[in-house]
C-alpha cells in the first residue's frame, strides 16, 4: 500500500506540469494591425489575435468576439456593439467587425476567446480602438491660419517663413469622462495642451498630395485637461508651403501658407459633450 501511494504521488507530480504545459492563451490583440489605435476611419475595422501555447499543433476551431461601448460593459461580458457568439472558424487575422454601425468619435472595447484542439481558452485581456471623424459634417472646426507673411519673413527668391504659433484658452465646468482631439496641421504641426506635448509623432501629419488627400491624427487627451486650459499649436511649412522656388531646377507645388484644423471633443460624466 505504501508503494502504491508513492506511485500515485509520482504520477500526479508528472501530470501537474503537463496540465500547465497545455495551457492556451489569446494574446496580441490588434485592430487594423495596430495596438489600441485612435481615429480609425474604417467603418468595419478588422481584428486580429494570436494563440500562445507551449504545446505544438494547437489550432483554433472557433472564436467568440465581444465589442462593447465601455470597459465596464466589456468586463460584464456585455457586447452591446457586437457579440459574435461562437463562430466556427480557424480565422484569427483580419476578422471583420460585424456589429452595430459605428459612429464618429466612438470608443470600442473588445476581447476574444478561442475554441481550440486543446479546449476552450479564457477571455483575452481587453483591447480598444476609437473611431475617427467619418464625414466632413463631423468636422465642426474650420481651417485657420494667417494667409500672409510677417514683417520678419521673406517671400522672395530668398524666402524664409517662420513658424506660426496659435493659442487658445478655455474653461471646463463639469467632470470630464473622456476627451479626444482630432487635428491636421499643414504642412507640419506640434500640439500642446497645458504645456504638455500631445503624442510622440515627429513631422506630423505624413506628407501627401494635398490636392487629393489630407491626413489628421487623433489623441486621447483626457488626462491633460483641467478646469482652466490652454491649447497651443506650432505650425511649420513642411511640403505645404514650399520656399526658395527660384533655386530649384523643377517647381514643387505650393499649396499656400500653413494652416490648421482642430476638433477637441470633451464628453462629460453627465452624458453631455
Amino acid at each position: 500500500m505504501h508503494n502504491n501511494k508513492l506511485i500515485y504521488a509520482f504520477l500526479f507530480a508528472l501530470l501537474l506540469p503537463l496540465a500547465a504545459w497545455a495551457k492556451v492563451d489569446v494574446t496580441y490583440l490588434r485592430t487594423e494591425q495596430m495596438v489600441n489605435p485612435m481615429g480609425i476611419d474604417a467603418e468595419t475595422p478588422r481584428l486580429s489575435w494570436r494563440l500562445v501555447s507551449a504545446e505544438r499543433n494547437v489550432m483554433q476551431t472557433a472564436y467568440h468576439v465581444l465589442v462593447a461601448s465601455s470597459l465596464e460593459k466589456l468586463n460584464k461580458n456585455e457586447g452591446d456593439l457586437w457579440d459574435s457568439g461562437k463562430v466556427n472558424s480557424d480565422a484569427s487575422i483580419w476578422v471583420s467587425y460585424a456589429g452595430k454601425a459605428l459612429k464618429s468619435n466612438v470608443r470600442c472595447y473588445w476581447k476574444v476567446k478561442s475554441y481550440t484542439t486543446r479546449g476552450e481558452t479564457g477571455w483575452s485581456e481587453p483591447a480598444h480602438w476609437s473611431m475617427g471623424l467619418l464625414s466632413e459634417n463631423n468636422w465642426k472646426g474650420r481651417w485657420i491660419g494667417y494667409d500672409g507673411t510677417f514683417p520678419w519673413d521673406s517671400d522672395t527668391q530668398w524666402s524664409r517663413l517662420s513658424a506660426r504659433y496659435l493659442r487658445k484658452e478655455f474653461k471646463l465646468g463639469k467632470t470630464v469622462k473622456q476627451a479626444t482631439v482630432h487635428i491636421s496641421g499643414l504642412g507640419l504641426y506640434e500640439l500642446y495642451i497645458n504645456g504638455h506635448k500631445v503624442g510622440d509623432q515627429v513631422l506630423a501629419p505624413a506628407p501627401t498630395d494635398y490636392r487629393k488627400t489630407v491626413l489628421y491624427n487623433s489623441f486621447d487627451v483626457t488626462s491633460l485637461l483641467q478646469s482652466e486650459n490652454a491649447v497651443g499649436v506650432t505650425l511649420g511649412n513642411g511640403r505645404f508651403y514650399t520656399m526658395r522656388q527660384n533655386y530649384k531646377p523643377y517647381k514643387i507645388p505650393n499649396f499656400g501658407y500653413p494652416k490648421m484644423r482642430l476638433n477637441l471633443i470633451v464628453e462629460y460624466t453627465d452624458g453631455t459633450s
